[in-house]
């Protein structure tokens, strides 16, 4: 097995695998995510618009606290963005309570607006934790527009798309439904 990882990384290419009994399980790691290429982020601009939890979530894929983010709990009717380029992400109708302590959604508005690729900061560079648990590795959620991390997604959702994706309040804003002419 380990020849096999040493083969792969002199060959340059980032697959990694995983042998199960007789099941033979490859996980390609997509690299590098490309963004929008009109869409310019600048760091320092970034640290003077963004608090240090927002600047810590999007640009060094941080996490906040569990249940201490001020969009957890809330249900209201409207559209949750990127905080950073404002791209249009969520909607409340997605949101449900998962009780894991972040915003969680079943789905996104249209799949071109995040970019989902592995994330193996659990393991770090220790190859044979990789190789014997395969399943500590996430799938990271980022916006496809400016590259900012949100969170993650996992397959243990509710029907039908049986997807949570479970997003940092620090990387969303939420713009409210407008009330129509008729209901005011």
């Amino acid at each position: 097995m380990l020849s096999l990882l040493r083969n792969i990384q002199k060959a340059g290419t980032n697959r990694l695998y995983s042998i199960n009994r007789k099941k033979f399980v490859s996980y390609i790691h997509s690299g590098a995510v490309k963004m929008d290429k009109d869409f310019k982020v600048d760091k320092e601009e970034l640290r003077k618009r963004l608090t240090p939890l927002q600047y810590h979530v999007t640009q060094e894929k941080g996490t906040e606290r569990p249940y201490s983010g001020c969009y957890n709990k809330t249900y209201n009717e409207g559209v949750y963005v990127c905080v950073v380029c404002e791209q249009h992400l969520f909607s409340s109708d997605t949101k449900y309570d998962s009780q894991c302590g972040w915003p969680a959604f079943n789905d996104v508005l249209d799949e071109g607006k995040v970019k989902l690729r592995p994330d193996t900061s659990g393991v770090g560079s220790n190859l044979l934790l990789l190789i014997s648990q395969p399943g500590r590795i996430r799938t990271e959620v980022v916006c496809s527009k400016c590259g900012a991390h949100l969170g993650h997604v996992f397959g243990d959702g509710p029907p039908p798309t049986r997807k949570r994706f479970c997003i940092n309040s620090a990387s969303l804003n939420f713009l409210p439904k407008e009330a129509k002419a008729e209901d005011r």
